[in-house]
């Protein structure tokens, strides 16, 4: 098996992303890699005789930034490293294509090279997050801000089995995010994507509102992008909040640092709970090829998580499942 992995872009910079490679090719010896970004730095890292049969390096020093318009960026940077990417993916030189770069130009590029699967309206942006009983899968997170009862009700059908083949679950919990449970609430679309899908062959269970969906009680929350997006962001923003005030709490005083000694192992424990690395990167589901997203944070730990993510998901064959259900227009 061979892989894209798009070095340029993220937070923490090229040589966090290759030290991630490195350390994954030590995890999985069958694995080929193809590198986008400076050939310079790659060269700068110790790389070992073992992973330079492994590697091949396609230089640049181009990517696309956050605050660039991605459709504008995409076509005048030919030579951006998340396009390099995508045309040697569609070309069928490798597997899939991991990114830590901008979201918005893996998306704009994987619709525009990579295409989008048939019958398939948009492809969605995924996360796997914890729950108090098991993982949950959350789709959109930001790839369509606004979304038909038709796109809903795809995201629900690729959700369900993402859901079964990366959660091991037989009959994933559907649910459609909503402001209430009731299924006379929220906008017309959420009222008519609720009344499609309980007529669609997956297990809905019904409208599920953001508070809750950390309970366990569902597999796959479903919603447009603009929320998904929104909902994420409060995530990453509340746990640091709360860690934060945490710590400043046990910090305020003498017995607090006391307490605090006696609760660090469980601490640390909580935030590996709370860590997106842990997670790793997720599919853009409904594209045609392998691409996966990661976090812009992430760090040597969570390129590792990804590209292993990324690895099992090309092994079960998922992309394949998704366009065999869709294109058969089976409920």
């Amino acid at each position: 098996m061979k892989i894209i992995v798009d070095l340029l872009g993220s937070d923490k910079g090229a040589e966090t992303i290759f030290k991630g490679v490195i350390e994954t090719s030590k995890l999985l010896k069958d694995l080929y890699f193809v590198v986008i970004g400076p050939k310079e730095i790659i060269e700068k890292v110790n790389i070992s005789d073992d992973l330079k049969n492994r590697l091949e390096i396609i230089d640049t020093k181009e990517y696309i930034l956050n605050t660039e318009e991605p459709t504008f960026a995409v076509r005048r940077k030919k030579n951006a490293s998340i396009v390099l990417g995508m045309k040697c993916l569609d070309k069928g030189e490798a597997d899939g294509l991991i990114s830590f770069g901008s979201t918005g130009a893996a998306l704009v590029s994987g619709l525009f090279i990579a295409k989008r699967m048939e019958n398939v309206e948009r492809p969605a942006l995924t996360i796997t997050l914890p729950t108090n009983k098991d993982k949950m899968i959350l789709l959109d997170i930001g790839a369509n801000t606004d979304c038909t009862t038709d796109i809903l009700k795809q995201f629900a059908i690729m959700g369900n089995i993402y859901a079964k083949e990366t959660l091991n679950k037989e009959n994933p919990k559907i649910a459609l995010l909503n402001i209430g449970s009731e299924n006379g609430k929220g906008t017309k679309v959420l009222k008519e994507t609720y009344s499609v899908l309980e007529n669609e062959d997956m297990n809905f269970v019904g409208n599920i509102e953001s508070r809750d969906i950390f309970n366990g009680d569902v597999d796959v929350v479903v919603c447009d992008g603009f929320h998904g997006n929104v909902v994420l962001k409060t995530i990453e923003g509340s746990v640091k909040f709360i860690l934060d005030n945490i710590k400043k709490t046990l910090m305020s005083s003498i017995l607090g640092k006391i307490g605090g000694l006696l609760i660090k192992s469980p601490m640390k424990k909580l935030k590996k709970t709370l860590d997106y690395k842990e997670y790793g990167a997720c599919p853009m589901l409904g594209l045609k090829k392998v691409v996966f997203k990661g976090h812009g944070s992430s760090d040597e730990k969570a390129v590792v998580s990804g590209i292993v993510s990324m690895v099992d998901y090309i092994k079960k064959d998922i992309n394949l499942k998704i366009e065999e259900k869709i294109e058969r227009g089976e409920k």
